[in-house]
Order: C-alpha cells, then sequence, then structure tokens
C-alpha cells in the first residue's frame, strides 16, 4: 500500500492536482472532508468539529484502503491537527495518532489565494503562518515529505517526481 498525502495550506493547488493524477493514474483519492464538513456547517470550526473532520477522514482511507494499492489523499488528519494549532494553539494528541502516509507532499503558499466560501486564511500573514504550522505537523510526525512549490506548471512537475520516485 502506498498513500501520498497531499498536506498545506488552504488554496494551493492540493485538491485539483490530486483529483487530476487521480483521474490520470488509476489511482482513488481520498477526498477532504473538512470541505465537504465546511460546506454542510460553516467554516467557524470549533474542536469538537475538527475531532468529528478528522475521525471522518481517518475512515475515509480505511475504506479506500480496500480498493487499490495506491491512493493519494487530499488530506489527511495530520493536517486536521494543525487546523488545530492555527485555530486553537493546541493539538489533541488523537490527531496525531492516526496512521500516517508513507509520503507527504508539502505545499507552499505561494500561489495566489482564491476564496471559494470554505477557506479561512487569506491574507499572507496568515497563510504564512499556516504554512509554517502545516510543515511543523509533518515534522512533529516524523514524517516523510517533500515541499511542493512554484508556479502550477512546477507544482506538477514535483508531485509527478515524488510519485515516479516511490512507486517506479
Amino acid at each position: 500500500m502506498m498513500r501520498i498525502c497531499f498536506h498545506g495550506a488552504e488554496s494551493t493547488g492540493k485538491s485539483t492536482l490530486a483529483r487530476k493524477l487521480g483521474e490520470e493514474f488509476g489511482w482513488p483519492v481520498v477526498r477532504e472532508f473538512g470541505r465537504t464538513y465546511a460546506e454542510l456547517h460553516g467554516p467557524d470550526f470549533n474542536m469538537a468539529d475538527l475531532m468529528t473532520i478528522a475521525r471522518r477522514q481517518d475512515l475515509l482511507q480505511r475504506e479506500a484502503m480496500a480498493s487499490a494499492p495506491h491512493q493519494l489523499l487530499d488530506t489527511d488528519p495530520l493536517m486536521t491537527a494543525a487546523w488545530a494549532e492555527m485555530l486553537f494553539g493546541d493539538v489533541p494528541d488523537e490527531l496525531l495518532a492516526y496512521p500516517k502516509a508513507e509520503l507527504y507532499l508539502m505545499f507552499a503558499a505561494d500561489v495566489p489565494w482564491v476564496d471559494d466560501g470554505t477557506r479561512c486564511f487569506g491574507t499572507p500573514r496568515e497563510r504564512a503562518r499556516f504554512s509554517r504550522i502545516a510543515e511543523d505537523m509533518l515534522v512533529r510526525a516524523g514524517v516523510p515529505y517533500r515541499l511542493i512549490a512554484g508556479d502550477w506548471a512546477a507544482r506538477e512537475a514535483l508531485v509527478r517526481r515524488a510519485i515516479a520516485s516511490l512507486v517506479s
């Protein structure tokens, strides 16, 4: 089983690229449940909301494991841990205890932010802080990751190389 998790601040191309490559490779993409939750309940999360999101995200990932040897994760509970730190300055142990992907692709917040109604941190200062927190969660969890930065074409090329290095 090879799980590759797209990780990082909002509006950095994670979902778009995960869908594109998932279709191209024929791999399942585990969608971001937090987006669905925000669309239904709004983006003003409390800690209980984050715990619900993490539990559901984990369940979606576990269900997807049975379908294919490789999968792309549009996020995982480790990103929910970054949300907890960003919003509340606290990360419950449960958020760090979920199974981890074999590789994380850390998307830098160096592309234009787009407000889609579910995103919260659009100023350059907020985006930089959220990006630092997201990367800190990867370091804290001790997981392997690669930085994905640059324009859209550069991001796609970096993601393709990272995936190729794992599955070849």
